[in-house]
């Protein structure tokens, strides 16, 4: 059926065709200075005006799920071109105080340093926060981002990750933090660094940090084949 949208282009309020009993919601991961974030937008308008939220909104009754996600992510964060997996739908009867509203939710692990986040749309900013940090956010959505974070939790102990999140170049101890965030534990360093080398993911590359104020640490990679192979196979990696 039609409803009143705003056009990202003219920004006039304008009929559409849109499915308006269901909506998209992303949750993206990012990791930086070794802290897991979540990338969050303040919405410019509508009952939520100023608060903030996961990026998401209406799907156009003429495209698929998929396209929506992106299309939204895209307009909403400047984010295009990234890897979405579909988590689940929420659908509980009392989330959106409108109407019955079931949202699609969708996730995905992106390195922050490739892309430059932009506002648009519907949205008045858009940034990332720190898992810690987060605050009260529209509708569901912390329950969107705490199923997310379970859900990338168990997924980090049964193939790897890091590739999504880390530099091509990476220290150990930079390894170990990312666990860390995701699983909320502290991990003995002996421990794992003796771990993840016996899974021969990692390519030592004769390398050290460069301009540290500390003791410059040996710089690795993922080895790619090894990566795609325990990605399909999967693994048990407890701490």
């Amino acid at each position: 059926m039609a409803k009143k949208i705003i056009d990202k282009e003219s920004g006039k309020v304008s009929e559409r065709s849109v499915m308006n009993a269901i909506t998209i919601d992303c949750v993206i991961f990012g990791f930086d200075k070794g802290s897991l974030e979540v990338l969050l937008i303040e919405h410019a308008e509508g009952i939520r005006k100023g608060e903030w939220g996961l990026p998401g909104g209406w799907i156009h009754e003429n495209e698929s799920i998929d396209n929506a996600a992106h299309r939204l992510l895209a307009d909403l964060t400047g984010l295009d071109n990234i890897y979405l997996e579909q988590l689940k739908a929420f659908g509980e009867p009392d989330r959106f105080p409108l109407g019955r509203v079931i949202t699609i939710g969708y996730y995905a692990l992106v390195k922050r340093e490739d892309y430059n986040i932009r506002a648009g749309f519907t949205a008045s900013d858009a940034k990332w926060y720190k898992i810690a940090d987060v605050p009260n956010l529209i509708y569901d959505h912390n329950q969107i981002l705490n199923y997310s974070l379970t859900n990338l939790q168990t997924r980090v102990k049964q193939a790897p990750i890091g590739f999504n999140l880390l530099p091509e170049k990476f220290t150990l101890f930079e390894l170990m933090q990312l666990y860390e965030e995701i699983l909320g534990v502290e991990m003995d360093k002996s421990n794992f660094r003796r771990k993840i080398l016996r899974m021969k993911l990692l390519v030592a590359l004769g390398e050290k940090q460069k301009d540290v104020s500390h003791r410059a640490a040996e710089l690795y990679e993922f080895d790619p084949k090894i990566y795609e192979k325990l990605t399909k196979k999967g693994f048990n990696f407890e701490f």
